[in-house]
């Protein structure tokens, strides 16, 4: 932009000083040569480019089968724990028993999902090693290791009905933990650079929140006779409608990374079956459900497959988005953009 006359040299910038994020881009230089009569560049504005199109992180080896089955059922677990005390606390024995069950199922299960994607079970004690307070894994699996043991003692007490104030203590720790358990993964997904997972910490914590609680209003009404269920109807009306909210102000949220729901199959079809279950459980438990043991099934094994299905969904679009680069460095630009602003 500096022009060469008879006197020196107008208009120059500092020697050695480049043009960076605080001057004019492209379209500026574009009006400025236009307001002097000068040429406008036939250079186009810059667009993102990798080199060869290649990912800028690897995508997890995790399989889809036993890290997205990990995660359901682990909030399955957890919410289900604080659905027996509450149903103990309040009198509804059948349904007390069947989520403590239920629970032990579950974290036994996703426990069995986790070392098989480790490949060996010492891989998984190696991780109760150590405590690391700034770590989700370190805390993660040591929650886990204290809720499986109260889970097991509260399910085996109410099955066989001996050891009642082993079971009582069992209950009451297992919903102490169960919050974290059905939540934690959030926090350790969100905690990658996955750009889908990391872009969405915000509202990851309160959608595995919503989704686990849909989860497991969905076992208690499945598994528990329907003279105790009507809290379940309830829980799962509530749980589902804010497991579908959460998920939507998340995607929108995580900015451009949200295409990646889009563009991958697998989610898109994971995130509509999501949808469309998780609709048909609120739906049957707010007209049927309340007066057929039929429906109330109906209802919980949609509002499990729902909240099954989410999971998924958030699984394959965090993989999805690993591989398209444009979703790293996109997202990072715009945060030292924002930095730079605030920071001049």
């Amino acid at each position: 932009m500096s022009d060469v006359t008879r006197t020196g040299i107008q208009q120059a910038s500092p020697a050695g000083e480049a043009v960076g994020a605080g001057r004019p881009g492209p379209r500026a230089f574009r009006r400025q040569a236009s307001r002097h009569g000068g040429e406008t560049p036939v250079v186009g504005e810059a667009e993102f480019r990798s080199y060869y199109g290649l990912p800028i992180i690897n995508k997890p080896v995790w399989r889809a089968g036993n890290i997205a089955g990990y995660l359901f059922l682990g909030g399955l677990a957890g919410a289900s724990s604080v659905v027996a005390a509450g149903a103990q606390a309040t009198g509804r024995p059948a349904l007390a028993r069947a989520a403590k069950v239920g629970s032990t199922a579950a974290i036994g299960l996703s426990g069995a999902a986790l070392v098989h994607d480790l490949g060996r079970p010492a891989r998984a004690l190696n991780m109760l090693r150590v405590l690391k307070p700034t770590s989700p894994m370190s805390l993660g699996s040591w929650l886990l290791a204290g809720f499986s043991s109260c889970s097991v003692a509260a399910s085996t007490s109410a099955v066989t009905g001996r050891w009642p104030k082993l079971g009582k203590a069992g209950t009451i720790g297992a919903a102490t933990l169960g919050s974290g358990v059905a939540t934690y993964t959030a926090a350790l997904i969100s905690n990658t650079a996955v750009p889908v997972w990391h872009e969405g910490y915000r509202d990851m914590p309160f959608t595995f929140a919503a989704s686990a609680a849909s989860a497991a209003a969905g076992w208690g009404m499945l598994s528990a006779p329907i003279q105790e269920t009507s809290s379940m109807r309830r829980l799962g009306i509530a749980a589902g409608l804010a497991e579908l909210g959460a998920s939507e102000v998340m995607k929108r949220r995580m900015g451009i990374a949200a295409e990646a729901y889009r563009e991958s199959p697998q989610a898109r079809r994971y995130e509509q079956a999501a949808r469309v279950a998780t609709g048909v459980g609120i739906a049957i438990a707010a007209t049927a459900g309340r007066r057929s043991r039929t429906a109330s099934v109906a209802a919980g094994a949609a509002l499990l497959t729902g909240s099954a299905m989410m999971r998924f969904a958030i699984f394959e679009a965090g993989m999805a988005s690993a591989e398209n680069p444009r979703y790293t460095v996109v997202p990072q630009r715009r945060r030292l953009a924002q930095r730079a602003q605030s920071e001049g």
